[in-house]
């Protein structure tokens, strides 16, 4: 239990540290409303890496619980993050920011599960 632990705590430190520097950077160059892309953009690339993962996985290595615990739960886990993207859907609702709300909301759900359809189709391929 403590190998798992570790495994899973070590994946998502290194996945909270990049989440946090992908924020700052877009913090850098995203002002105002737009501030979301960043966690859009992680939120997507997260998609996207969680399906390679788990592609890769299933194809090749489906009972690799090491793998599974450091990238998929822990790595994928610390670097998307819901419950910012829940925040910043409620931001936008009390700016009577109806159209960035639906968009962003309706993009980050369909395009978060096309990304991980994406990525599974490449990692079993790989």
């Amino acid at each position: 239990m403590l190998k798992e632990i570790i495994y899973v705590g070590l994946g998502g430190g290194i996945g909270s540290i990049l989440r946090f520097l992908a924020s700052k950077i877009a913090a850098r160059y995203i002002h105002g409303y737009f501030l979301f892309l960043g966690t859009f953009t992680v939120n997507l690339t997260g998609s996207l890496l969680i399906g390679l993962f788990s592609g890769w996985m299933l194809a090749n290595q489906p009972d690799n619980q090491p793998f599974r615990l450091l990238f998929i739960v822990g790595f994928c886990g610390g670097y998307t993050t819901f419950s910012t993207f829940a925040f910043e859907n409620l931001r936008l609702l009390e700016l009577g920011q109806w159209t960035l709300l639906t968009g962003y909301t309706l993009c980050s759900v369909v395009l978060g599960i096309a990304a991980v359809w994406i990525g599974m189709k490449i990692g079993m391929a790989a």
